[in-house]
């Protein structure tokens, strides 16, 4: 997980955006727990935010250390991602080409996308351009071949549609 620890830790960043950082990518790993284990949403949490998650393979993480996430911004899009994954899961197959459909994606690659999408629509305040680059850095965190393009695509889709259209009431 080199890629994660060199996403994640930009040189010359504050240590909270790196705590918001670590936080996304905790949130797609709770995420990923909760869907393929089946853990209930707290639970994970709760493990998540006591340092119970997972860290970079000793083999190749280059001495990175994650920060702890930032714990309103986790939280806020584990819960929201779960609450709202219809709504987001029709924005996402609204930017996808016919051929492709949301259950076709690779897991990971959907859970990505619905956190990010839930925080272009459903988090205020922060500007599309972070979220969808650090959106990208999670997707490079895991993937090597096309996804982190296909992240970044649908998510720019997805972050002018929303200013299109800004009263479309958030995440749903």
């Amino acid at each position: 997980m080199t890629a994660a620890g060199e996403n994640l830790q930009a040189s010359g960043r504050s240590a909270g955006a790196g705590r918001r950082s670590a936080a996304r990518l905790a949130a797609v790993q709770a995420l990923y727990q909760v869907e393929i284990a089946g853990a209930g949403p707290e639970e994970v949490i709760g493990q998540f935010l006591s340092g119970e998650r997972p860290q970079p393979d000793r083999d190749d993480d280059d001495g990175v250390t994650l920060p702890p996430p930032d714990a309103e911004l986790f939280t806020a899009l584990v819960e929201g991602v779960i609450a709202n994954r219809a709504g987001l899961d029709s924005r996402i197959a609204a930017t996808l080409s016919p051929d492709w459909t949301v259950p076709r994606l690779e897991i990971l690659v959907r859970l990505i996308l619905e956190a990010g999408v839930f925080e272009l629509t459903g988090l205020p305040g922060i500007p599309p351009k972070v979220t969808i680059n650090e959106y990208v850095n999670v997707a490079k965190a895991f993937f090597e071949g096309a996804e982190p393009g296909l992240i970044n695509g649908v998510l720019d889709a997805v972050a002018r549609s929303a200013a299109e259209t800004p009263d479309s009431g958030g995440a749903a």
